[in-house]
């Protein structure tokens, strides 16, 4: 069996009981793996549009091409 995840509110107030140096440790680890994390989503959505884009599934064109597009549908 895998371990239990904590409720977002046990953390906070464990987090509570470090010090303020801690907390500012931990705001900096959670602010980083964060971003790390948002760039990971970033690059598998690109290359998911790439993969379309190759497949023909999807096209390019600018913002104006777009708009006319959703106009005639």
């Amino acid at each position: 069996m895998g371990t239990a995840v904590p409720k977002l509110n046990d953390v906070i107030e464990k987090a509570g009981f470090l010090s303020f140096e801690e907390q500012e440790i931990l705001l900096d680890v959670l602010k980083h793996r964060h971003i790390e994390k948002r760039r990971e989503q970033i690059a598998a959505n690109a290359g998911k549009t790439i993969k379309e884009y190759k497949a023909g599934r999807t096209r390019a064109g600018t913002a104006k091409d777009l708009k006319k597009d959703l106009e005639n549908d």
